[in-house]
């Protein structure tokens, strides 16, 4: 498959190298040609990888990930043109973190809104899936790094967009019930306000290798 990663920080970079690994063609798209993490990372990809635009990664990509910051991905869409992405699945795991100068984590968007909704509003012709937001990114390409049974989330207004979205997760090695669907994409509020907690979870542990296990009465 081509698929687009808008972002060249570590997360689009290990997601890049993973999906490179298993066989598919990507394109890392930075805000401005030739910028330089993009096209180091395409070098040591090999044939598989290539450097380009957000909007050349957007074109490139049948399915595109949002792996920016959440407070900027919906600038990064718009610079990646919703015609580059009208008809395609985008799979957002992006979280709105904002940091105050004395290290204080608050959300923006919060509460009556997300990132997932304010892409898929901005994206009417595109299919925007939440997920992996609630790992960390080694934990994405590698679950077994946390022993036992766990689980990710997805949200969307597509079921055909989470049912190609739970594959790809699959590829990564979660099997298909591990992945829960929680519903459209109003979900992804409480998704994202899982992240306070998760970074006081990484406090406590002293890294980041943990994961959420749901457990239910029959």
């Amino acid at each position: 498959m081509r698929i687009g990663i808008i972002g060249t920080g570590t997360v689009g970079q290990t997601l890049g190298s993973k999906l490179v690994a298993l066989g598919h063609d990507v394109t890392l798209g930075s805000r401005s040609k030739g910028n330089a993490a993009a096209t180091d990372w395409a070098e040591r990809s090999g044939p598989g990888g290539r450097a380009g635009t957000f909007a050349e990664a957007a074109e490139f990509g049948e399915l595109v990930i949002v792996a920016t910051g959440g407070t900027v991905a919906p600038a990064a869409v718009e610079l990646a043109g919703a015609e580059n992405l009208a008809g395609k699945v985008v799979l957002d795991l992006s979280n709105p973190l904002v940091f105050s100068p004395t290290g204080e984590l608050t959300l923006d968007p919060v509460n009556t809104d997300s990132v997932g909704e304010q892409l898929q509003r901005a994206l009417p012709g595109s299919r925007v899936v939440k997920a992996l937001n609630t790992v960390t990114v080694t934990v994405m390409v590698d679950p077994d790094r946390v022993p036992g049974e766990h689980q990710l989330f997805v949200a969307g207004e597509d079921a055909g967009a989470k049912a190609q979205v739970t594959a790809l997760l699959g590829e990564f090695g979660w099997p298909a019930e591990r992945v829960l669907d929680l519903g459209g994409i109003d979900a992804a509020r409480g998704m994202e306000m899982l992240m306070p907690f998760w970074m006081r979870l990484m406090r406590h542990y002293g890294h980041a290798d943990f994961n959420y296990s749901i457990r239910a009465a029959n």
